[in-house]
Parts: structure tokens; sequence; C-alpha cells
């Protein structure tokens, strides 16, 4: 576990040597990775050995007495961008990613993404920036809730460390609707949906593996605090077959079939724009088409299917079936009254 910790901070301490363009003391070193990695305890002479064991490893790291003291920066061996032979279409591509991924921003990946984009454009030719420029101007992303994270950035790197070291979390969590409550959560990885963060959990108390996984939507988070208790994780724990599965954020290791009749323009909406990689699509007759799509919980369906209106019905299973008739006839009773 401490050499993962002195990993962990000597990564830590290159980010922030590069993001200084005039050095950093030895102080101010130990402050900014106490605050960034969440520490209670850093003595000033442990990032020394690892400014030394940096410098020993090859990395260009080079100290000079100014007026505020002894400063550590990055020399021109490190800090230089080598040439990026990328085309203009590459570079659209970067761009477009980078817009998608702007609910990270105030968060330290979003950091990692603008230096990386502000190395990119200052390596590559000028010619070859002028024409991605022009065509750059042509393709406009949108569609993605305008959000950020900045405010839970500090919860994010307790919950980033938590995932590297496999210590649990206490967290103050507040789903909508209900009070706030306190929970202790086994953190496995991070999950960007629909330009939401959510913290893929498992619950202690919980001990089988198909059950134990939940999605901890970032949004709801009131405090985190890391604890000194560390977890075994499960090899059973697939995160990626986990996410996978089903249509949404509801995920789970155990999904349902289920079969949707969509009228003919809907079918053609879902096979534009598909729910899930493995759904299949069966023609009925001239009229109707079978949509069998997995799905780990009936919510993750009703959008979707409300979203068609009359043009779909869910067939099966009951359980589906009935989540979207209870919603329709709520709707039905709203809607059939006078407004006031």
């Amino acid at each position: 576990m401490a050499r993962n910790e002195q990993l962990i901070r000597q990564h830590k301490l290159l980010q922030l040597l590069e993001l200084s363009r005039f050095g950093r003391t030895l102080e101010e070193l130990r402050g900014d990775l106490v605050a960034d990695l969440g520490l209670t305890k850093l003595h000033e002479r442990t990032v020394r050995r690892d400014l030394e064991a940096l410098q020993a490893a090859g990395f260009d790291i080079q100290s000079e007495t100014l007026q505020r003291g002894r400063v550590f920066k990055l020399g021109q061996n490190t800090t230089d961008v080598h040439e990026i032979g990328i085309s203009a279409t590459e570079l659209i591509a970067l761009s477009i990613g980078r817009e998608l991924l702007y609910p990270l921003m105030g968060t330290q990946y979003w950091r990692g993404i603008e230096t990386f984009w502000n190395k990119v454009q200052e390596a590559v030719p000028n010619g070859v920036f002028d024409h991605y420029a022009r065509y750059r101007a042509a393709l406009h992303v949108f569609g993605s809730p305008s959000k950020s994270y900045e405010r839970q950035e500090g919860m994010l790197k307790t919950i980033n460390r938590a995932i590297l070291e496999h210590r649990l979390v206490e967290i103050e969590y507040q789903s909508i609707g209900k009070p706030v409550s306190t929970r202790k959560i086994e953190p496995y990885g991070l999950a960007v949906y629909q330009s939401s963060i959510y913290i893929v959990a498992a619950v202690p108390e919980i001990l089988e593996s198909g059950k134990r996984l939940r999605n901890w939507k970032l949004d709801r988070f009131q405090h985190a605090t890391l604890l000194d208790e560390y977890f075994k994780p499960d090899p059973d724990i697939d995160l990626a077959k986990y996410l996978g599965s089903s249509i949404g954020i509801f995920s789970g290791d155990s999904t349902t079939l289920v079969k949707i009749r969509l009228g003919n323009r809907s079918a053609a909406y879902v096979r534009e724009d598909p729910w899930h990689p493995e759904q299949t699509l069966e023609d009925l007759d001239d009229q109707h088409t079978m949509l069998t799509v997995p799905a780990a919980h009936p919510r993750e369906i009703l959008p979707k299917v409300l979203s068609l209106g009359s043009d779909a019905e869910v067939i099966e299973p009951v359980e589906f079936r009935e989540t979207v008739a209870e919603t329709v006839r709520a709707m039905v009773e709203n809607y059939s009254g006078a407004t006031t």
C-alpha cells in the first residue's frame, strides 16, 4: 500500500510542476499535495525524497534559490512538446471529444484534457491548424446539459484515491425525495452517463456478488470522507460487463429481455438510434415490429417508451408493462381535469 501511495504522490508532483510556470517551494508542493490528495499529514522531507526519486528516474527537475526560497520546476527536457504528426481531421475529432466532456469541467480530468489540448495546438503547424479551424466552424456539438462538477471536485479526489487504494468512503447521500443518509461504500470506478458522473460502488453489508454494486450519482453527495478501512476487491466484479449490460445507468449483472411492440414510425427511430447493442427488431406484419432489448430495471425503459407515445407498447414482462401502465394512468388523471 505504501508503494502505491508513493506512486500517486510522485504522479501528482509531476502534474503540479507541469502546471507551475515559476516553480514551487517544498512547502508549497507539500500544501498542494495535502489539498489535492486529501492527506491528513505529509512531511516536507517526504516530498524531497519523492523529488529525488523522480530525478533519479530521469525527469529533468531543476531547483534554484529565489527570494521566496528554493523552488523546484521542470527543466527544458521535460517540458518540451515533441512534434506531433496530426492532421486537421484528427484535430476535429479531438475537439469534438473535448466538447462532449464539458461536464468534467472543474475536475482534475478537465485540467488534463485542457493541458493536452493546449499542447496539441502549440505543436501543430499553423497551416494545419488554420485548415482545422475552417472546417471545425461548420460542425457544432450540442444537446448535452450545461453542468459542472467544480463544486464536487474535492469529493471526487477523495473517491479517486479510495478507488486506487481500495479504501472505504463514508458518504452523506441524498436521494431525490428522501432525507440525507450516511452510508459506507466500497468504490470500484467512475462512470460518465448523459453528462452526469456516477460512482460505481458496493455496499459492505451486501455479500452476494451479483447484488453488491450500486450507481451513486455524484450530484447527490453532500460529503465524502476517506476512511482508514480497506476492502478486498471482489474478483467476480466486472465493471465493463456490469455497465454495458442494460440500456442506461440502471446497470446490473442480471438483466431481463423486454419485448416492446412498435409501429413503423417508432421502429424506424429505434433502428436509427439503437437503445442497446444487443437489441433485436423483428417484423410482425406490415404495421408492427417487435423490439427485444435487455434492461435491468423498469424505469430505464419508461422514458424511452413514453417518448414514442401510443406507437409503442410494452408486451412483457408483466412488471415492466405494469410500470408503464401505472405511469400512463397517472398522466391521464393529471390531464383529465381542468387547469387551475
